[in-house]
């Protein structure tokens, strides 16, 4: 700090204010004496590109003040477009979080050519306020505020020497774009800044998506809009992942990862009722093994990250990371299989791959190194196989049903889309109502007797007759299946289920089921009165976990109820509980679902047995809402002319197929959708024509395939099949 700036601050008139927490009862403004003027701080990160230096942007407006659009902003000042700061850059910048930044947290290094330069926009409100008035900043907590001289304010601004611009809110709103037609109609600019959310499967421009004055809230733009920035969003402002310094690679925090416990503890417990056992396999290859099996690491060679040097020295032979794990595991299998009797053998693993995309990553849908489940079976006959095939599919539906309430359709690949050397391939595919857009869930594989041939597995066939066994003729390729689920089930769900205001998430798989906040706290509460509030909340906590539910009381006092409220609905948590002086003096509970938003109210003797039975309830109305959503954009079609127009309306389209490759190759470069259509093309797409997604097992639902011809080549069409534009 220069020796200017610390004159400047030890020559401030500063002074302490101690009050109760800010709450809807007792907002910030009321609490503080008269003639001073409460204010806020917000912070806008510009966009830029990667290497390009940062320089956020700071608004210090009276409280009162309606800064408006951030885009509107912007533009004002010559930037391009900014967003909400996250919460690296309060710390970094301010040394203080986004509770206890201010003006007064500033230094010299914020200035051009100091180490965090910043660019501060002031509201002219005050430099206009009233002679002897005082403004108010947050201080080191909720419970208590500074206040300079407004008359100072200025002066200590210029002191700082940071590029800086006063900027007449009122006028800039004026000058703001006219709201839509629609929107003037609802009540003008304020009402529709505040407008529900459009239906769902409705586009908007991106410039409709921005949810004005979001920056306070949570998430700036709306899922309809702008759906890949809406995504990262709330992924990060709900706590799910944060951003690693590889690219394409992410940490998963708590909140996320708790999802993926919760589908292993299902899916661990089913599969060893199977009769499989978990093992572990290094995660390097040799290039020697990985390439014996050409046509399976034909599929994945772009995808292979080698290891070509440990140190100063490089490797004679280049190591594989596995992008999966036939080539690893199967040469031990021709060791371990010596007989029938060994048969089958049955291993699973939980671990991590590596696939090295070199296209656009995207969190949990397409990353460099994902976590999953691969499993590994040999038996001794197709019958067998298929069988466990099935099975495994079929718990693979249960946890997008059960667990994660997302509606999927189970069915069998393409030729051209199974796995890579595989035998066959069966899927679960989703679907994601705001893009159109399928995403294959899980595959079950029978990789019938091709690896087993490759790697040599092979037992003596107990079937063969005398007169070749003992010989090469009397023994059998064992016959195999893989099968494999993935840590993008989490980002299907978000997808799915998210909305404008944060992540929704399932009952089932929630860190936290209920949050318990305390409500009505304010500054005539007695401390009697405030711990009997607060005892009431630790005591519903503690019950609800007695039975069960995993529920959390939110007693931080450093926020208020309205800040937590906004919290907890980014992270989707499915119930909040309210309990305040009314509740226990009904001795009553409030519920509000994050689902629907509906609150209810209930006897606290109802509590323990009532929780358990609605999250159970919203699960099974949320897998409805979104089963009925994917049934309805599933469109049957049986001419060509109307393949596409439903293509283009963000459905899946089903037609009766004849299952040619060339066929399906022609499909997809037909419906292929370009920019003339006028409709934005998105470069993160693997493709913007339809590909296969699945055949589905149930065909009935479809009607007879009897005479009926493929739409596109007009062969004789041999099942109904799904098409899609896919992730």
């Amino acid at each position: 700090m220069t020796d200017s700036l610390s004159s400047a601050m030890s020559n401030l008139d500063v002074s302490k204010h101690s009050h109760a927490a800010p709450s809807a009862d007792a907002p910030w403004a009321s609490q503080l004496p008269e003639g001073i003027l409460p204010t806020k701080t917000l912070v806008f990160k510009p966009k830029a590109g990667k290497s390009a230096p940062v320089k956020p942007v700071v608004v210090v407006a009276l409280e009162s003040t309606d800064v408006g659009s951030a885009n509107v902003l912007a533009k004002e000042i010559g930037i391009k477009e900014m967003r909400a700061a996250a919460d690296d850059i309060w710390k970094d910048w301010f040394g203080a979080d986004k509770e206890t930044a201010s003006p007064l947290t500033l230094s010299a290094q914020n200035a051009p050519g100091g180490s965090h330069p910043i660019f501060l926009v002031i509201d002219s409100a005050i430099t206009l306020a009233p002679a002897g008035s005082r403004l108010a900043f947050h201080s080191s907590s909720s419970t208590e505020s500074s206040s300079i001289p407004a008359s100072e304010f200025t002066k200590y601004i210029d002191h700082l020497k940071v590029e800086q611009k006063t900027i007449d809110f009122v006028e800039l709103k004026n000058k703001a774009p006219a709201p839509p037609a629609s929107a003037a109609a609802a009540g003008g600019a304020a009402k529709a800044d505040k407008a529900a959310a459009p239906a769902r499967g409705a586009k908007l421009s991106k410039s409709a998506a921005v949810i004005d004055d979001a920056a306070l809230v949570g998430i700036t733009v709306r899922k309809a809009g702008d759906f890949s920035e809406w995504y990262q969003q709330v992924l990060r402002k709900g706590d799910m992942l944060d951003y690693y310094d590889v690219s394409g690679c992410y940490i998963l925090k708590p909140w996320s990862y708790t999802v993926w416990e919760s589908i292993q503890s299902f899916f661990d417990g089913e599969i060893k009722k199977l009769g499989v056992s978990n093992c572990y396999f290094p995660m390097f290859v040799s290039s020697d093994v990985l390439e014996r099996e050409k046509d399976h690491i034909e599929g994945f060679a772009p995808e292979v990250a080698w290891v070509t040097r440990a140190g100063q020295s490089d490797l004679d032979k280049p190591v594989a990371i596995r992008p999966t794990s036939e080539t690893v595991m199967y040469p031990y299998y021709a060791k371990w299989i010596q007989s029938h009797r060994d048969l089958p053998l049955k291993l699973n693993q939980w671990n991590s791959v590596v696939r090295w995309e070199f296209k656009h990553p995207q969190p949990f849908l397409r990353t460099r190194e994902f976590l999953w489940q691969e499993g590994h079976t040999a038996h001794i006959s197709l019958q067998e196989a298929d069988k466990e095939v099935k099975q495994i599919l079929d718990l693979y539906r249960r946890v997008y049903t059960d667990l994660l309430a997302v509606p999927v359709v189970p069915g069998v690949k393409s030729e051209k889309e199974k796995f890579a050397g595989g035998f066959y391939t069966t899927t679960v595919e989703g679907f994601v109502p705001t893009t159109g857009r399928g995403i294959q869930g899980g595959t079950s594989h029978c990789l019938g007797q091709n690896f087993s041939k490759m790697f040599n597995i092979s037992v003596e066939d107990p079937n063969a007759s005398a007169d070749v066994r003992g010989t090469p003729q009397g023994r059998l390729h064992v016959w195999q299946n893989s099968w494999g689920l993935s840590t993008r089930t989490i980002g299907v769900m978000v997808m799915v289920h998210g909305d404008d205001k944060g992540l929704v998430m399932p009952p089932r798989v929630s860190q936290v089921q209920v949050v318990i906040i305390p409500c009505g706290i304010g500054v005539k509460t007695t401390p009697e009165g405030r711990k009997a509030i607060e005892d009431a909340c630790a005591k519903a906590e503690q019950d609800l976990l007695a039975v069960g539910v995993r529920a959390k009381a939110d007693l931080r006092d450093v926020y208020s109820p309205g800040w937590k409220f906004n919290d907890w609905e980014m992270r989707g948590v499915p119930i909040r509980m309210e309990i305040g002086p009314k509740d226990l003096e009904k001795d009553s509970r409030l519920l509000v679902r994050r689902d629907n938003g509906v609150k209810a109210s209930i006897a606290a003797s109802e509590m323990v047995s009532h929780v358990p039975q609605l999250l159970n309830k919203i699960h099974d109305d949320m897998y409805e809402r979104a089963n009925t959503e994917y049934t309805a954009r599933r469109k049957k079609v049986t001419e060509w002319s109307n393949f596409t127009r439903e293509l283009n309306g963000k459905n899946h389209v089903i037609i009766p197929w004849c299952e040619m490759e060339t066929c399906e190759d022609a499909i997809k470069e037909r419906s292929a959708r370009s920019s003339e259509e006028g409709q934005d093309e998105d470069s993160r797409a693997p493709s913007m024509g339809a590909k296969s997604l699945c055949i589905p097992f149930d065909q009935e639902q479809f009607g007879p395939i009897e005479g009926l011809k493929c739409p596109q080549c007009q062969n004789e069409a041999k099942r109904w099949t799904m098409f899609g534009r896919s992730y």
